[in-house]
């Protein structure tokens, strides 16, 4: 106990304890009688910053330290992480999270196509919410691996093949199309409508081995992050309630969003440092590795 802060704290407790008075207190702790009755004092912009920690820590309550300090930053802060992470301690803000472990039936040995550039490898599979009545629907999304950008996705009482196409069709007209899609065998997957089209389309197919999730990874992960961020966070009304609050957080991940493999860039900033045919409106990489920080040249 050596800290002011720490004095002060023991001798309120002997004082409210009834252990002696206030004057015997801080000479048995070495500390002056000033020092205790000091008022803290903040400066503006201390103030100013924790302000904003809680006003981000309000709005995004599943963001951890690191990323609020990663946009503080992007709003012209300059602020240690450390600072952040004890202002949301002593504001209660911390995130406590249990991972999910998933046992494994049995070991892979097949060599996983990783992505190495935008367009490479795109993954795509359902998830399934309600709403506040009870009644189910299906959300179909599509990630590009190597960008982590959230393509495109689709809300509905039930998808179909024909869904499907439809929806990847209109995200290869905006993106470009990818050279792989992975996915798991779900009979929307395995369609001999989408297996014809896809191979018109000269798309390869990317099957992971069943009750093997953790070959398709990425789409994994991202299903974690939107679950937590917003499916277990919103009570949808309706479908078209749904539908809208869906797409506003998928705007905000790909272009506020920071994101902690991409060195804390947004998906967009980091797939508008890339150049590749597939994607005519991205600019030139600066960088081999996808997880180091990328700045424009």
């Amino acid at each position: 106990m050596v800290s002011p802060a720490n004095k002060r704290r023991a001798v309120k407790i002997v004082v409210e304890e009834s252990l002696g008075g206030k004057a015997q207190a801080c000479r048995a702790l070495g500390l002056s009688r000033s020092g205790y009755y000091l008022l803290k004092r903040a400066s503006v912009k201390s103030r100013r910053m924790r302000k904003e920690i809680v006003a981000l820590s309000q709005k995004h309550p599943r963001y951890g330290y690191r990323r609020i300090t990663a946009m503080m930053r992007r709003d012209g802060f300059v602020i240690n992480d450390k600072r952040v992470q004890r202002a949301r301690r002593q504001e209660g803000y911390q995130v406590s999270k249990k991972q999910r472990r998933t046992k494994r039936v049995g070991t892979s040995t097949a060599e996983r196509q990783r992505a190495t550039h935008p367009n490479h490898v795109w993954s795509w599979d359902f998830v399934t919410d309600q709403t506040e009545s009870g009644s189910c629907f299906r959300i179909l999304t599509l990630i590009d691996e190597f960008t982590r950008e959230f393509l495109t996705v689709h809300l509905a009482w039930s998808i179909r093949a024909e869904d499907v196409i439809t929806v990847v069709e209109a995200a290869m007209v905006r993106y470009g199309r990818p050279e792989h899609l992975r996915s798991d065998n779900g009979p929307e997957f395995i369609a001999y409508k989408i297996q014809d089209w896809l191979a018109e389309k000269k798309v390869k197919t990317l099957y992971i081995k069943p009750g093997s999730p953790w070959e398709n990874g990425h789409i994994e992960s991202f299903h974690d992050k939107f679950r937590d961020e917003l499916l277990n966070r919103e009570l949808f009304g309706s479908l078209l309630e749904a539908k809208v609050l869906v797409e506003a957080w998928r705007i905000e991940y790909n272009q506020k969003r920071p994101h902690s493999s991409l060195g804390y860039q947004t998906p967009e900033e980091f797939a508008a440092c890339w150049q590749s045919p597939l994607r005519p409106t991205a600019s030139a990489p600066t960088a081999s590795r996808k997880t180091k920080k990328l700045t424009n040249k």
